[in-house]
C-alpha cells in the first residue's frame, strides 16, 4: 500500500512528521518499508544491553554509520546512553541504588563515567562528519547546568574530530525540563518528550510498580500541561518538539499530542501507518480546540472520553 509512504497531513493541511524508534541497524530495512520518515530515537543503550562487554568507540561508530547510511537523507536522532533505572548492565558494575529511577541514570551516569560518554560522543561525531542527517539527543536533562555541561563535552569532542556542526537536542522527561523549556529553547536545537518517564516523575508513581501502573496515565492533565507548556515555549522561538514516548504510538494519544503543539511523533515501526491514518482523518484546528479543553479536565479518562465523543473514535 503506497499510502504508508504518504506524509501525515491533517484534513486542513497541517503536516506532522512520523518517524520511528529503533534499537539496532539490522531492524531498519524492514522498518522503513512500513512508512517511517526516519529515526526519531535510536536507543544506543541496546548496544550495551545486548553485549557482554563495553562496546568500543569503533564498534559504536560502525553501528551508527550503518544506520545513517541506510537512512540516506532521512533523519537519524541518536540518543546518548540512558542506562540506569530499569536498564541494568551487569558488567558495568554500577552501584545498586535504592531508587534507581531517581538516581544516577541517563546523562547523570554519563557525567560520572566519562570513560563511557566520551567514546560514544566521538563515535557519533565521526559519523556526523560524513552524514548530515545525524542529530544527537541527551536524556534526563533536568537543569540548564546539565545541558551546558553535556553540550560542552560534545563541543570539545566535535572540535577534536573536526566536526563543524550537528543539531543537538534534549529529552523532556523530567518536569523541571518542561518548566524551564523557554530557557532551554534559547540554546537547544530540538526536543523530544519521553512520556513514560515524564508521567512517572510528574505523578510520583514508579511505572514499574504493578499496583500503580494503571494510575500512571500519560493522558493525565498534569502531564499534558507540562507538554503544552513546553510546546508553547519551543514552537514560540521557531524550534520543534516531538514525542518518542509510548503516548505517541497510541492513536488517541497521538491526536492529543498534535493538538498540544507537538510536531513530530516517533513510534514503533508497526504503528506508523495507523498513526498517519488517524491524523489524516481530522483537522488540526479541531485537535487544538480539544487539546486545550483537555487541559482543564480532572483525569485521563475524561480526556479519552472527550476525544472519543468529539471525533467519533
Amino acid at each position: 500500500m503506497q499510502r504508508r509512504f504518504e506524509p501525515a497531513r491533517t484534513s486542513d493541511g497541517h503536516t506532522i512528521e512520523v518517524v520511528m524508534n529503533i534499537n539496532q541497524p539490522k531492524e531498519l530495512e524492514s522498518a522503513l518499508e512500513l512508512g517511517g520518515e526516519g529515526v526519531g530515537l535510536m536507543r544506543t543503550e541496546f548496544l550495551y544491553l545486548e553485549s557482554d562487554h563495553i562496546p568500543s568507540e569503533d564498534e559504536q561508530e560502525r553501528a551508527y554509520r550503518a544506520m545513517a547510511e541506510a537512512l540516506g537523507d532521512k533523519p537519524l536522532i541518536i540518543r546518548t546512553l540512558d542506562i540506569g533505572g530499569d536498564k541494568e548492565v551487569a558488567y558495568l558494575n554500577l552501584q545498586k541504588e535504592e531508587n534507581a529511577f531517581l538516581g544516577t541514570r541517563g546523562i547523570r551516569l554519563c557525567f560520572c563515567r566519562e570513560d563511557l560518554f566520551l567514546p560514544q560522543l566521538r563515535a557519533i561525531c565521526r559519523v556526523a562528519k560524513d552524514h548530515k542527517n545525524v542529530k544527537v539527543m541527551f536524556p534526563m536533562i533536568a537543569t540548564m547546568a546539565d545541558w551546558r555541561r553535556a553540550k560542552g563535552l560534545l563541543d570539545q569532542v566535535a572540535a577534536e574530530v573536526g566536526l563543524d556542526h550537528m543539531p543537538v537536542g534534549v529529552m523532556i522527561e523530567v518536569p523541571s525540563a518542561a518548566l524551564i523549556a523557554e530557557q532551554l529553547a534559547a540554546e537547544v536545537a530540538f526536543f523530544s518528550v519521553g512520556t513514560n518517564d515524564l508521567t512517572q516523575y510528574t505523578l510520583a508513581m514508579d511505572r514499574m510498580n504493578a499496583e500503580l501502573a494503571p494510575q500512571t496515565d500519560p493522558l493525565h492533565p498534569a502531564v499534558l500541561q507540562l507538554i503544552h507548556r513546553s510546546a508553547q515555549a519551543i514552537n514560540g522561538v521557531g524550534k520543534w518538539i516531538g514525542v518518542c514516548g509510548g503516548l505517541a504510538g497510541d492513536r488517541l494519544g497521538a491526536l492529543v499530542l498534535v493538538g498540544l503543539g507537538v510536531r513530530e511523533l516517533s513510534v514503533s515501526p508497526k504503528e506508523v501507518v495507523r498513526i498517519k491514518d488517524g491524523l489524516k482523518a481530522v483537522s488540526f484546528a479541531k485537535l487544538s480546540q480539544l487539546a486545550h479543553q483537555a487541559l482543564t479536565l480532572a483525569d485521563g479518562d475524561q480526556v479519552r472520553e472527550l476525544f472519543r465523543r468529539e471525533l467519533n473514535l
